[in-house]
């Protein structure tokens, strides 16, 4: 079992997208401000999701085929544990440095954007698959975030204060939705 661990890990390139991810949250920690950013926290939750992105599909797709076992709960399983992991490293920034922002916005943060990296994974494959959260992350940066209407409220859901219903619901969707596409239909070659 730990053999088969082992090399799952490495051939989903497991060690690297930690080690990214870690970099990346680490470097967002060095440069955060007093009081954290909403802007910050969404760009460190979508890089650390981008490096798990890159381990969800394997290099071989017929050979992902011949497994004797199912492979939806692994794929399941890697996208929560790599969901977890960048929420730890998120959340550890502020014990150690300031926190980018309150807890329940980097949780949600960290769901939403995972979502849009399996979906990112399934449609376009996993070396690319960091495209949305990255992409949605950098829409922040440019689109000020308001409740003016519905699209501004959906463009800015990753910066949206953290008690906001409508950024919950798409984090929420984009999360649920993310997860069981790559579960059952995995990443495409």
């Amino acid at each position: 079992m730990t053999r088969w661990v082992l090399l799952y890990a490495r051939a989903r390139h497991v060690p690297v997208s930690a080690a990214a991810a870690a970099v990346g949250v680490g470097g967002l920690g060095a440069l955060a401000q007093p009081g954290g950013s909403p802007q910050s926290a969404a760009f460190g939750a979508a890089l650390g999701m981008a490096a798990v992105a890159t381990g969800l599909g394997g290099h071989d797709r017929a050979l992902d085929r011949t497994a004797a076992f199912g492979w939806p709960p692994r794929r399941a399983a890697h996208l929560l544990l790599g969901g977890t992991v960048v929420a730890a490293l998120l959340l550890a920034v502020g014990l150690v440095a300031d926190p980018l922002a309150p807890d329940a916005f980097l949780l949600r943060d960290v769901a939403g954007l995972g979502g849009l990296a399996a979906l990112g994974a399934l449609w376009f494959g996993s070396r690319t698959a960091c495209v949305l959260p990255l992409g949605w992350a950098g829409v922040t940066l440019v689109v000020p975030p308001g409740d003016d209407d519905w699209l501004t409220r959906l463009l800015t859901w990753p910066v949206q204060p953290a008690g906001t219903t409508s950024a919950t619901v798409t984090a929420v969707v984009l999360g649920g939705a993310g997860l069981l596409a790559h579960s059952w239909f995995g990443c495409r070659r």
